[in-house]
Parts: structure tokens; C-alpha cells; sequence
């Protein structure tokens, strides 16, 4: 397991949602089954840089708190023996995990994990087009959050 963090928030101190993440995406992973080796890149950014990326990528205006760049979708990244599988990019605006964690009523850490969490799940091929896929994913998110200490009460 390697992830690849980049802070694009020079005020902002991001260190501290790092073991944070790093522990949501290997207990995902086992609770998936994915076999090491594997990657993926956490970004941390601002409303107006997820904004240009979320426009450009998806062709919707506005910030968004997370998007997903999957790598591997056809297998052809990270098939070459003692390479890493590349599952793929995550984007993460700061701004907006602020504000959503003030509107939801728990910690920034608590909706930073999420995010991750989130996203690492869209890089393994969930999402939520129907209320089904979005209840089976929220399931997996939800567990786990909760077996690192930050659940819903």
C-alpha cells in the first residue's frame, strides 16, 4: 500500500488527516479483499481549484468536496509484475470539508476520513447512480468510519 499525498494548501497543515487516511483505505482494502501492492494520490485543495477540475472533468460549475480519477479500470495500469496496481487520483477540497463538517455537527477529521474514504471506494468501482448502489456504498463507508472511532453516534 502506498499513498502519494499532495498539499496544494500552503496555510494549511494537512498532516494531521494523513494517518487518519491511511488507515481508512487499508481497513477498506482488507474489508475488499484488494491484494497489495497497490496505489493511490490524495490531493488536498481549495473550492476554487476543485471548482476548475469539476468543470473541466465533470461539466459542472461550482466546487464539489470530492472527486475520483480511477487508474485501473481496464487493468492495464500496475499489471507488470512488482509493480504497484494504480487505483487512481483523489481530490479533496479543504474548504468544503470545513463547511460540511460545521453543517453535519462533527469534526473536520471526521468528514476529511469520509471524503477519502469516499472517493477510495469509487476508485474500486462503487458508486451510487441508484438508491442501491448508494446504501451499499454508504454500508461500506460507514464501517468503515466506525471501526476507526469516528461513526455516528
Amino acid at each position: 500500500m502506498e499513498i502519494l499525498f499532495n498539499n496544494e494548501l500552503a496555510q494549511e497543515d494537512t498532516s494531521r488527516f494523513e494517518e487518519l487516511i491511511e488507515g481508512g483505505f487499508a481497513l477498506a482494502a482488507a474489508l475488499k479483499g484488494l491484494q497489495e501492492p497497490w496505489e493511490v494520490s490524495v490531493s488536498f485543495v481549495d473550492d476554487r481549484t476543485i471548482a476548475s477540475l469539476n468543470a473541466h472533468y465533470r461539466g459542472i460549475s461550482g466546487p464539489t468536496d470530492v472527486l475520483s480519477f480511477p487508474q485501473d479500470g481496464d487493468d492495464l495500469f500496475g499489471s507488470a509484475e512488482g509493480l504497484p496496481r494504480l487505483l487512481g487520483d483523489i481530490v479533496i477540497s479543504l474548504e468544503r470539508a470545513r463547511a460540511q463538517a460545521a453543517e453535519y455537527g462533527h469534526s473536520l477529521e471526521r468528514e476529511v476520513l469520509f471524503l477519502a474514504v469516499h472517493g477510495f471506494f469509487h476508485l474500486l468501482g462503487h458508486d451510487h447512480h441508484t438508491p442501491e448502489e448508494e446504501q451499499e456504498m454508504r454500508t461500506w463507508e460507514e464501517r468503515v468510519l466506525k471501526e476507526l472511532g469516528l461513526g455516528r453516534d
